[in-house]
């Protein structure tokens, strides 16, 4: 077997996006001549794909043998579906129209508050506001759909980090390993960013012309903040944690930029929820009763700017510390790292950090409570 291909996979994903590999494109060693290299540039195909039954039954027919299996691939694929189609439509049609009228249940009612009231542990108006928030949410199908979009885009993250060709020498792969672990804190940022501006950016627009309600009521607009601003963060926890933590694992990173990175990643999710609803309130649109238009609104420019900004300071101040621990290491392995660049850098990255998170949030409250 020559030598390159023991470099190759077993097997080869070529479905779509990023599952094609393409860093491989840059490296003439994996291949052993020109047709492995055009044969990775291919279009992607799959067996079990629809397209590549119609493309099987045609070019079978364009060049004289007939082929009927792929055609009755199509056709018995269609008819199961129809099938399975119409017994759920039969089973669970009526039930499904009966939950989409304005009545609700008042059992699931009782039960949602019984649920509330044991994970909230909190004033009775701030409960309530919480669950206005999650019912709201769920509510609009444009928005929780998107969830399956990002689940997707997660993986794929996650992937890309996997197939880095790192492992280049003990050393350089030492260095590469924890430089892209650490690097990785600025890309799962600025995926925190990206969907804080997409679902966290538009809360304050989203009250609309009820604005005037919410300001007419005994309700302090601090509780309202505070309310949208915890069912911001804890999600977006959810997803960055096991975003950081995962991807360092996979690439095997040394324990000290592990706990970095993911002590890190939490400040970070705070103070990107603080800029999206801080500046989300300076920047509102009542007006417009589309969340998708909000994002891309002059106000949604800003955040984008400011979380980027953030993030690129933060990565700045952490840098060099985690440089002097891996120049330690590549030159004294027992060695440690050392403490003062470790507690300047973290010490800078956190004023920058609840500065983010305390200025925002104010100037919003000020910004709402001025509103006549």
């Amino acid at each position: 077997m020559p030598e390159a291909d023991k470099t190759r996979p077993p097997f080869r994903v070529d479905h779509v996006g990023s599952f094609l590999r393409p860093e491989r494109l840059v490296s003439p060693d994996q291949f052993r001549d020109l047709v492995d290299f055009m044969a990775v540039l291919r279009t992607p195909t799959s067996p079990w794909l629809p397209s590549e039954w119609a493309a099987q039954s045609l070019m079978s027919y364009l060049t004289g043998g007939f082929d009927p299996f792929p055609l009755a691939l199509l056709w018995s694929t269609a008819a199961a579906f129809f099938v399975i189609g119409a017994w759920l439509h039969v089973r669970l049609f009526r039930t499904g129209f009966t939950r989409a009228q304005e009545g609700a249940e008042l059992r699931k009612g009782e039960a949602r508050s019984r649920w509330l009231e044991r994970l909230i542990r909190a004033a009775p108006a701030t409960r309530q506001l919480v669950a206005k928030e999650i019912r709201v949410f769920f509510r609009d199908t444009t928005q929780w759909s998107q969830l399956i979009l990002l689940a997707v885009l997660v993986v794929v993250y996650v992937y890309n980090i996997k197939v880095l060709p790192l492992y280049t020498g003990e050393e350089v792969s030492f260095f590469l390993i924890n430089v892209v672990s650490f690097l990785n804190l600025g890309l799962a940022g600025f995926v925190v960013a990206a969907i804080a501006a997409r679902f966290v950016f538009p809360g304050m627009s989203l009250e609309g012309r009820m604005m005037w309600l919410l300001r007419s009521s005994p309700l302090d607009i601090r509780t309202l903040f505070l309310a949208k601003y915890w069912v911001g963060t804890i999600p977006l926890l959810l997803i960055a944690l096991p975003l950081i933590v995962v991807t360092n694992i996979i690439l095997q990173a040394s324990p000290l930029i592990l706990g970095i990175t993911t002590v890190t990643m939490v400040g970070v999710t705070f103070a990107i929820t603080a800029l999206a609803l801080g500046l989300g309130a300076l920047f509102p649109n009542y007006e417009t009763d589309n969340m998708a238009e909000i994002p891309t609104s002059f106000g949604g420019l800003i955040f984008m700017m400011c979380a980027v900004s953030y993030l690129v300071v933060v990565v700045i101040l952490l840098a060099w510390p985690v440089n002097g621990f891996l120049q330690a290491r590549l030159a004294d392995p027992s060695g440690g790292a050392a403490v003062t660049p470790l507690l300047l850098g973290t010490g800078g990255a956190l004023l920058i950090t609840v500065a983010c998170v305390v200025v925002p949030l104010r100037a919003g409250i000020r910004r709402v409570r001025s509103l006549q």
